[in-house]
């Protein structure tokens, strides 16, 4: 099972489209620079995308 789910997700993020994109900009960002918001042991997901998933569903990401 996905983790976290998209029914959570959703509560976050307006539409899944808007989600995909926000996830890609994330997971390029950790890609460049390797900056992760919360500790390496707390991740569920070895993944960026899972891992940018996750900082979503904590609200580690403000969407303006």
């Amino acid at each position: 099972m996905l983790y976290p789910s998209i029914d959570k997700l959703l509560t976050k993020v307006d539409s899944k489209y808007l989600l995909v994109n926000i996830v890609s900009k994330r997971v390029k960002e950790i890609k460049e620079t390797d900056h992760l918001q919360m500790k390496e042991t707390e991740y569920k997901s070895q993944k960026n995308i899972g891992r940018a998933l996750e900082e979503i569903s904590k609200g580690l990401i403000h969407l303006d």
